[in-house]
């Protein structure tokens, strides 16, 4: 075990991935519950035990097989430049969005975590994306804007997978408090046990091919259909 204290290197890419994971980073992930409300509105999710239910079912083999693999590939096509690759796992990715919603909610996040890295760091990297995403009209990804952000902060890959990881399970959890009666005590129970599966879905997501990423949930992709043309709603997903 590496007892080793942490370089000043290491400092400076934590910090930047606890911002760009933090709910203060106006990402406009906030406003949307990723299908979650639609859900709880079918009455499938209304507990702790069946919104646990739904983290085991659905978002944990979404991150093993989805987005954790799309942000491992783009990694390293971003550390490569291969820019064919990065373009062409950004079109993967609005493409394994198939309720409307979904996709719009992921091409907004994406876009503004892109800006923001483009903006704030004014990094080559980040830069040339935008010039291209633009140019080439690339839908914009929430897991290839991670996989930038953590190529311009130098940030390792499985350290870049761990922040895609909790900040998809915080999310779900803070719309979760909103839409249940939910405590934060429960919560962070939750949260705890959620994360307590990450190295291990992580290390897999690692080594997925690019031909086999993907994850199809109709239960949750018929739920965010139908929450778009919904009577009321708290959440824009």
């Amino acid at each position: 075990m590496n007892s080793d204290p942490a370089t000043n290197t290491d400092a400076a890419w934590v910090i930047g991935l606890l911002q760009a994971g933090d709910s203060f980073y106006p990402t406009g992930s906030y406003a949307h519950s990723f299908g979650l409300e639609g859900l709880v509105q079918a009455g499938v999710v209304h507990d702790r035990a069946t919104l646990k239910q739904f983290f085991q079912l659905s978002t944990l083999p979404s991150l093993r097989q989805a987005e954790l693999p799309l942000a491992a590939h783009a990694w390293r096509a971003l550390g490569e430049a291969d820019w064919k690759q990065v373009g062409e796992l950004c079109r993967l990715s609005s493409a394994l969005k198939t309720a409307r919603e979904a996709r719009l909610a992921a091409d907004n996040i994406g876009r503004q975590r892109t800006e923001l890295m483009a903006t704030m760091r004014q990094h080559p990297l980040a830069i040339e994306y935008v010039r291209r995403a633009t140019k080439e009209s690339w839908p914009y990804s929430p897991a290839v804007a991670a996989a930038l952000e953590g190529r311009v902060m130098g940030a390792p890959l499985p350290a870049v997978l761990a922040g895609v990881y909790y900040a998809a399970v915080a999310s779900l959890l803070s719309a979760a408090m909103k839409l249940l009666r939910l405590g934060q005590n429960a919560s962070q129970s939750l949260l705890t046990e959620t994360l307590s599966e990450a190295p291990a879905i992580i290390a897999a997501a690692e080594v997925v091919p690019l031909e086999d990423i993907g994850w199809f949930n109709p239960w949750l992709d018929i739920a965010a259909a139908r929450h778009e043309t919904s009577d009321s709603r708290m959440f824009i997903s």
